[in-house]
């Protein structure tokens, strides 16, 4: 008998007097059955209700709540647990609104930072006020298994996605199971669940596709390594096979994602550039304009192929985009940090792919900065804006170090977080004082692939150029999904505005309308409130806004907000510290800085704060 593939329940689960039963499938592959914990006896209070007995369960006859945090590759699995729950009949809702409409709340977290932890841990504790069902996701219950928080819920392992529907239902029934082992093949750590599982886009016109799991570094401050594990790649052909299904779905945009896009295929014997050319290949064969983004990739192991990288990020169907993180300027602290490569190394993939994107116009490099990670000096700070301007990216996430518990970082002694935050606010203040557009851009036709709405800020759609610099437009019937020829009348830090001139027509082509409705899940909402500082601030001159109280409220232009705010989709519950007390001072002082802004649920956090 040949076993290709074991999947065990946790092992502290199970108990001597328990009988395994194994069933050998006809792929070849062994299943161990769940071990059920306990039956409605934990804190999970509503699986005591007994509203979904066992003896009387009607399957898909519930709402499932979904919610997701951090990165595009979690947005992914929430997205492929949210259509196998709904292709067995439940109902699913996206939307924070109405989450206490649902029955049950899958929680697909994010282990990243302190603060993304917290708000998922709040949510937990949310859900049990409210007296309702939790299923756990994500990568923070997998980092830490043994974490007695977890134990009164039902828990799905990265790797597990696929077997959501029996999890939400036994817990329906009133039960607490979990599946938390990595998946293998004779030995071989696999990608994770089927990529052609049925799948709820958040945006119908955007396919995230995940191309391998896990990382080869060893980064001391990163806990996601405990969760993700070693990589695990996904063959070639089954990551085409996926571009060439959903390119029939009406999808015009596909990203690539993983932990580390440019370490895939190491573990199977193939290269990122090897699986990038045959994506490409199978857009161009299979759509006339849809677009590929390349996800994040540490420097290392984009250093062998960046000559080749810079020819597929050049070619037409590619966005000349990519994501890079540095971390820090200095030799010393990337040593700390266990990030394997040199700034000069970090320099020469920068510079090769600027260099070999010149004949298109050049690309947009994104990069990540922590601010006072253990061991940095101000020594290292300077070396740290020496890069930043030297080469003024356009895109830069500047966060403070959070020490992640059980990682090597956690136990090294701290810069004073006063240092810390100076730091951060002087790279940011750098980082806002160039321009990223120049006033020669006024007036230039560009291409644009418009994918999102951007429902609060005047009627505008968001589109992306060749570059992938956010283009916004007025809305207008026919534009979603469309390539556009557009005249680029303003310019932003963080934007462009066009005037459309032209909808791209294909021969033989006709591309499905989308309406608007379909995209409620991924509208970037500009909010009608704003935290600028430690005040609440509103936007003026939204169109529609008859519930701004210009006496009680202090105004900013929508051209300010536009500038001077990022734009990530949050609850109010997020902003500040999230909840961290460690982090600031305002829930140290119980002092909730975002309570005047209950009614809007969205905030948009401003560079200069604390956060």
């Amino acid at each position: 008998m040949d076993i290709g593939l074991v999947e065990n329940v946790d092992i502290e689960d199970l108990h001597v007097e328990e009988g395994i039963n194994k069933r050998e499938e006809e792929n070849g592959t062994v299943e161990i059955n769940p071990v059920i914990l306990n039956n409605a006896q934990n804190d999970n209070e509503k699986a005591s209700d007994n509203k979904y007995p066992t003896q009387h369960f009607l399957p898909g006859n519930a709402t499932i709540y979904v919610r997701s945090w951090g990165c595009s590759h979690n947005n992914s699995d929430s997205e492929y647990m949210a259509g196998l729950l709904r292709e067995r009949g439940y109902k699913i809702i996206f939307e924070s609104a109405k989450k206490y409409e649902a029955d049950l709340w899958l929680l697909n977290s994010c282990t990243v930072k302190n603060p993304s932890e917290q708000t998922f841990v709040n949510e937990i504790e949310n859900a049990k006020k409210h007296n309702i069902l939790v299923v756990l996701a994500g990568c923070v219950p997998q980092a830490s298994q043994k974490d007695k928080r977890w134990k009164p819920y039902s828990v799905i392992g990265v790797q597990q996605i696929d077997r959501v529907v029996e999890v939400v239902e036994e817990t329906l029934k009133g039960n607490t199971i979990r599946y938390m082992r990595e998946r293998k093949r004779l030995r071989q750590k696999l990608g994770g669940a089927n990529l052609e599982l049925p799948k709820i886009r958040k945006n119908p016109l955007i396919e995230i596709i995940p191309i391998s799991t896990g990382c080869l570094n060893e980064c001391t401050y990163c806990k996601t390594k405990a969760a993700r594990g070693a990589l695990g790649s996904y063959p070639i052909e089954m990551i085409v096979e996926r571009v060439k299904s959903i390119l029939k779905q009406g999808v015009v945009e596909i990203w690539i994602t993983s932990e580390d896009v440019g370490a895939y295929g190491i573990d199977i014997g193939v290269t990122i550039v090897d699986l990038l050319w045959e994506v490409v290949k199978a857009i161009e064969e299979n759509h006339p304009y849809a677009k590929l983004r390349v996800g994040m990739t540490n420097p290392p192991y984009i250093l062998e192929h960046v000559e080749e990288m810079a020819k597929i990020l050049s070619h037409p169907r590619v966005y000349a985009f990519i994501h890079i993180p540095v971390q820090s300027g200095s030799d010393s602290v990337l040593d700390v940090m266990k990030r394997k490569y040199t700034i000069n190394e970090f320099k020469k993939v920068v510079y090769a792919l600027r260099d070999g994107t010149k004949e298109i116009g050049g690309v947009t490099i994104a990069t990540d900065i922590i601010c006072g990670f253990p061991s940095e000096t101000e020594e290292d700070f300077e070396k740290t804006m020496d890069l930043m301007r030297e080469c003024r990216f356009p895109i830069t996430h500047i966060s403070q170090f959070y020490p992640r518990p059980g990682t090597p970082a956690a136990k090294m002694t701290r810069v004073p977080t006063g240092i810390v935050k100076n730091r951060s606010r002087k790279i940011t203040t750098f980082f806002e004082s160039y321009e990223t557009y120049g006033e020669e851009i006024i007036g230039t036709e560009q291409e644009i692939l418009v994918t999102e709405v951007n429902s609060g800020s005047g009627d505008l759609y968001v589109g992306h150029n060749r570059y992938y610099n956010q283009v916004l437009v007025p809305r207008q019937k026919g534009l979603l999904g469309k390539m556009c020829r557009v005249k680029i009348t303003k310019k932003g830090k963080y934007f462009l505005m066009g005037e459309v001139l032209e909808v791209l027509k294909y021969e033989g082509f006709e591309n499905e309308e989308v309406i608007e409705e379909d995209l409620g899940n991924k509208k970037r909402l500009v909010p009608k409130f704003v935290r600028k500082k430690r005040n609440i601030v509103s936007i003026k001159n939204l169109e529609g806004d008859e519930n701004t109280n210009s006496e009680e409220s202090t105004h900013i232009s929508l051209e300010e907000s536009l500038n001077n705010f990022h734009f990530p989709r949050t609850n109010v519950g997020d902003v500040c510290c999230g909840g961290n007390g460690e982090t600031c001072d305002c829930h140290k002082n119980n002092n909730n800085v975002t309570t005047c802004d209950q009614n809007t649920n969205r905030v948009l956090l401003n560079l200069e704060d604390d956060i």
